[in-house]
Parts: structure tokens; C-alpha cells; sequence
């Protein structure tokens, strides 16, 4: 058998009906017979061929939002990369002086990309540039490559080989942030390879069009700079990451994108009309005029929400019925600071400081940490901040940290965030004494990561009792005011609370891993990420059972994560008692309006009847109730 369809057989029926299992089964049969006729009898090609009319009919993808936005406009299809032709050398030390110049005016030319009037305002993407910079300054990258060409390549030949290698090691890691730096690699290796054969992108031609969406299987983020950002509208990629470095980019730039959209480029041609929602993730290429009419209005919509956004900004997030959500921002760098005057948010209610350990290319100095925390406390003012200890491991690794040599099954699952904490005390006590250090006379709120059991909690409070008897020691001012709290991502401390919640000053859910291990559901996988939903009665009454307890010991509750930034799950989050979220910045101004459009004593008690059903999902419930009470979601 082929294994190739040849054919296909259609069958009508006058009127509606269902086909009987009996009756697929024997249309099966008659089309496997006809298939082996046709091959038997080399009937295939017998038939003139026909346009292939798929690339010129309406198609839709449903991928996923990488960067909200909306965007309309005309297809532009991604360079592909340059392939070398020529593998070895006729004279090395010619190839060896190519490979060094092209190297040095490849670095320049990221020096100057970084110095442009747009990119040299600071921000996540600049950081993201900075990183890619560091890579392109490698000099072991370098060195690597000139031991290839001293074998005998071409210098051409020497980049394609050492990428190769780097592609082959790093798609074996098990970690997914450092598969995502592939990109970042390959992007670098092809920049290279274009100032060796003097191959320019067609992105820097004059024929781009004035609304250019940009498909590719997936880019580093240098490669989407080299088009012109005042024609560029959207982009959409076949693979990539919500946290790889071009969506960083994107986002910084507000360029609607679209990743993961399966076979696009095998359904679009250059020039075809498309347009990106990337608020839902949907794709629809060679759309009918309906489909624009109702994007165009959208899109305009979208633009007169944001002016409403900003209208108020500087308003409290109060209720109908006169009950206070505090909303706060999350937050990772020192570039991320300026969105929480920007957003007018209450604080911010987790800064990650796994972050700077990440993009830094040796482990940050207490100087260094004690810089950035004193930075952020200066930002915030009288504002809380909620600095939570380092979250490494399972997807966030250290590339000069040798934890990726740990093997592990699940490392989700594994030696991650407080285990290697309290694994390597001195790493935790070097951070906790940066952060004492910096919050010296003012106030200061640290949480742990992952606690599992109470017993983990005590041993990292102990070890900040050391810290701080150690600064008394040595006459160091101590912070005016301390809290040491916990985050709730193991739903196992969900069932000690009762001997936990005497302990801390606060706790703080991350409802990204706790709904993840709650449903054993690895939200990475993009079979089973989407398979079950935050609003499940099953969610649901779990965070309500947290509330209660919190209530009953007087204890602050906050809810950090994916869930707290869209309207209709924050609204469900409100309903549940919860009155301390944190979310991202652009997430803050829908979220206040959707707070000050409700009555939150008449969710609560529609709330009460929907703990216990038995549904896959309570959205439809909640979204009615949302629309029959003006709640704006």
C-alpha cells in the first residue's frame, strides 16, 4: 500500500441522517478497494493536473497568543537561511581572517542595533538584545569556529559545522528554556553566515508592504529587527515559545503574534491578505470581507478600550457594593519597574528574582543583587514588594550553573525552586543577605518557592534568622519591618495550613504549577495544556478552601499566576474572597474595569450553587453572569 490519499469518495444524502457504524465500515472498504485498483491499474496521474485551489481558498489556524494584539495585512515570508555550497578551503589562513572580520562586523552591527533611538530605551526586549550580545561576544563561539576552519573548511562551512554541533546538543536538553536559546543560536549563525556571502534580507528591500505580517517557522530576535518596525504589523511562527526571546521582542514593540500555527506555511502564499488576533491565537489567512469588516471594528474597539485603560489609571479598584481588590504587578527586572506607575497597580505583588540570575552570564555578585533589590524597593516607595527566593530548575536553568547534567524524568516534578535552596544553603543565605542588606531601615516582604511541607518553610525561615542575627553581629542596620511568607504551588502544604498558617505573615498562590500539579497536566505540553480549565468546580473549591482558612486565621492571601489576568478568571477570583491579586501590567486596566463594573456580594452567592456540579467547566455559568449583571469581561 502507498500510504498516499489518491482519491476521494464522496457520499450524499438527501436529507440529514446519521450513518450507521455498519455503513462507515463498508464505505471504508469500498474506498481501500478503489485505492488498490487505482494503483494496480497506475491510473494515478491519468488525470490532468488541477490548480491547487487550497493556497487561494479562506483558511483559519488556531495557534497560540504569543503577543496580544490585533493586526491586518499581507503576507511576508521569512527568509530562509543561507546554505553553504563550498566546504573546503583552498587557503586557511584567507578563511581564517574572513571569519574573524565577519565576526567583528557582526558584532558591530548588534552594537549599532542596540544604539538605535528605538531599542535604546530600556525595557525586557533590551535586556533580551543585551543576552543575544553576550552570545555574539562568546569567545568560545569563536574560538570554535576557527579550530573547524584550521581542519581544513571554509569559513562558511566552519559556522554551519560548530551550529550543528550546538543544535544537536542543545535539542537534546531536557530543559525548554534552553532549547529556546537554539534560536537565539541559529539566528546568530545565519546573521554570520549573510556577512560571509554578502546575502542581504529581503526584509531590508523597499518592496516591503506597508502592512507586513511576517511567517516563518520560527527567528531569533535580531531577525525580527531587521524589518522596518513602521511597516511591520504582525508575526507568525509554526513553532516557537510565549517566552522565547522574539515573542519578548514582539511584545516590547506591540507586534500582534502568533506561535505554534501548524502548517501555515504550507497553506500561504507572499502577498496573501491575513490577519492575527493575538488575543486568542487565531490565524485566518485570504479572510472573506465579513471576517475583515468584524476584524477592522475590533480593532478599533481594542483601540478605544486602551483610552478608557488609561482614563482610569489612577482610579482604586472598588467594587459596586464598595469592596477593595488590590491589584498588584509582576515583575522580574529592573526594566519591568516603570509599569507599576504606569499601570496603576497597588505594588508589586512577586518579583522573580530567579531573572537576574538568568540572563546573566556568571552568578550575580551580593553587590550586584544588592543593587537590583535596592532599586526595586526605591521604585516601589511606600508601595509593597514581594521579592520571591530564587525559582530555578525544572524550566528555568542557569547556563553556568551545571544543572543541566541532572537527568531528570520529570524535571518539573524534581530539584527545582526550595529543594536546591535548602540543598545549597549558602546560595539562599547569599540572596537573603543581598535582600536584608538592601531593604536596611524600610520594609521588606519575602516568600519561598514550592514549599511542599511545613518542615521546608522552617528551615528557610531559619536560615533568614541567621542572616539577621548575623547583620546584628556586625551592627548592620535590619529592616523596620519583615514579613516572610510562603507561595502555595504543591497542593499538598493546601492540607496543612491549620500548622502552616500560624508560621507566616503571608502566602501568596501560584496558580500557574499548583493548577498543573492539581490536574497532573504539564501546562508546557501543548496536547494536555489546554485540556482542563482554570474555572472547574474542581479549581474552584480548592482555592475556596484556602480562602476560608485564610480568613479564619487572619492570615493575607494573594493569588499570582496566569489566572489573575484575565477579567472572567479574576472575577471568579473575587467571587471566591479573594481581594489580593497580581497579574501583568497590561492586565491591570481590564481587570480594574471589570472590578468596578461589579456587585461582588451577588457573585458570591451565585458562586455558592456552582462549587459542587460535576462539569468540565463552570466559564459558561460565569460569562452569563457576567452579562446579565454588566460585569465588563
Amino acid at each position: 500500500m502507498q500510504q498516499a490519499v489518491v482519491g476521494v469518495l464522496v457520499v450524499q444524502n438527501r436529507t440529514k441522517r446519521h450513518y450507521t457504524e455498519e455503513e462507515v465500515e463498508a464505505l471504508q472498504t469500498v474506498a481501500m478497494v478503489l485505492a488498490e485498483v487505482v494503483a494496480a491499474a497506475d491510473l494515478i496521474g491519468a488525470v490532468p493536473d488541477e490548480p491547487d485551489l487550497s493556497r487561494q481558498m479562506p483558511y483559519h489556524i488556531a495557534g497560540t497568543s504569543f503577543s496580544e494584539s490585533i493586526a491586518l495585512g499581507h503576507a511576508v515570508l521569512h527568509e530562509p537561511r543561507v546554505h553553504v555550497t563550498k566546504l573546503i578551503a583552498e587557503d586557511t589562513e584567507l578563511e581564517l581572517k574572513r571569519l574573524e572580520q565577519a565576526v567583528y562586523a557582526l558584532r558591530g552591527s548588534i552594537d549599532d542595533m542596540l544604539e538605535t533611538e528605538d531599542l535604546s530605551h530600556a525595557g525586557e526586549h533590551r535586556e533580551v538584545l543585551q543576552a543575544y550580545r553576550m552570545f555574539a561576544n562568546d569567545r568560545g563561539w569563536l574560538q570554535r569556529m576557527l579550530e573547524a576552519v584550521k581542519t581544513g573548511l571554509t569559513a562558511e562551512a566552519a559556522v554551519e559545522r560548530v551550529q550543528n554541533d550546538t543544535r544537536a546538543r542543545l535539542q537534546r536538553a531536557a530543559d525548554p528554556y534552553i532549547r529556546d536559546r537554539l534560536h537565539d543560536f541559529d539566528d546568530l549563525a545565519n546573521r554570520l553566515l549573510r556577512q560571509l556571502t554578502g546575502v542581504t534580507l529581503a526584509s531590508l528591500s523597499a518592496n516591503l508592504p506597508n502592512d507586513a505580517i511576517i511567517i516563518a517557522r520560527n527567528m531569533g530576535p535580531a531577525e525580527l529587527l531587521d524589518y522596518d518596525k513602521e511597516r511591520l504589523r504582525g508575526l507568525v511562527l509554526e513553532e516557537g515559545a510565549p517566552n522565547a526571546h522574539v515573542s519578548i521582542v514582539a511584545r516590547a514593540f506591540g507586534i500582534a503574534t502568533v506561535g505554534r500555527a501548524e502548517d501555515i506555511l504550507e497553506h500561504v502564499e507572499p502577498g496573501d491578505a491575513i490577519i492575527v488576533d493575538g488575543d486568542t491565537g487565531e490565524v485566518y489567512l485570504r479572510p472573506s470581507q465579513e471576517v475583515i469588516a468584524s476584524y477592522s471594528e475590533k480593532a478599533r474597539f481594542r483601540a478605544r478600550k486602551q483610552e478608557q485603560y488609561k482614563a482610569i489609571r489612577g482610579e482604586p479598584a472598588v467594587t459596586l457594593d464598595g469592596e477593595k481588590v488590590d491589584l498588584y504587578v509582576n515583575a522580574g527586572l529592573q526594566v519591568d519597574l516603570p509599569h507599576l506607575d504606569e499601570a496603576g497597580a497597588e505594588g508589586i505583588g512577586l518579583f522573580r528574582t530567579e531573572l537576574q540570575f538568568m540572563i546573566a552570564s556568571t552568578l550575580p555578585s551580593l553587590r550586584e543583587q544588592i543593587e537590583l533589590y535596592r532599586a526595586v524597593l526605591d521604585e516601589a516607595g511606600d508601595k509593597p514588594a514581594v521579592f520571591r527566593t530564587l525559582d530555578i530548575g525544572g524550566d528555568k536553568m542557569l547556563p553556568y550553573m551545571n544543572l543541566s547534567a541532572l537527568k531528570e524524568e520529570n524535571p518539573a516534578l524534581g530539584w527545582r525552586a526550595i529543594r536546591i535552596s535548602l540543598d545549597r544553603p549558602a546560595l539562599l543565605r547569599h540572596q537573603i543577605r543581598a535582600l536584608l542588606t538592601a531593604a536596611a531601615g524600610r520594609s521588606l516582604r519575602v516568600m519561598f518557592p514550592m514549599v511542599a511541607e511545613v518542615a521546608e518553610y522552617k528551615r528557610a525561615r531559619a536560615l533568614v534568622d541567621k542572616e539577621l542575627a548575623r547583620l546584628k553581629k556586625f551592627g548592620k542596620e535590619c529592616p523596620a519591618h519583615l514579613e516572610i511568607g510562603t507561595m502555595l504551588e504543591v497542593p499538598s502544604l493546601a492540607w496543612q495550613l491549620d500548622t502552616l498558617l500560624p508560621l507566616v505573615d503571608f502566602v501568596s498562590i501560584g496558580s500557574n504549577d499548583l493548577l498543573q500539579f492539581l490536574f497532573a497536566s504539564d501546562r508546557g505540553n501543548p496536547r494536555v495544556a489546554t485540556r482542563y480549565d482554570f474555572l472547574s468546580p474542581a479549581v474552584l473549591s480548592f482555592l475556596r478552601h484556602i480562602v476560608v482558612k485564610c480568613r479564619e486565621y487572619g492570615t493575607p492571601l494573594t493569588l499570582c499566576g496566569e489566572m489573575s489576568g484575565k477579567p472572567l478568571e479574576a472575577m471568579a477570583l473575587a467571587g471566591l474572597g479573594l481581594r489580593r491579586i497580581s497579574m501583568s501590567p497590561a492586565a491591570i486596566g481590564p481587570v480594574k474595569m471589570m472590578v468596578r463594573s461589579l456587585d461582588v456580594s451577588k457573585l458570591e452567592t451565585f458562586m455558592d450553587g456552582l462549587y459542587g456540579l460535576p462539569d468540565r467547566s463552570v466559564r459558561e455559568q460565569l460569562a452569563s453572569f457576567a452579562e446579565a449583571h454588566g460585569v465588563a469581561v
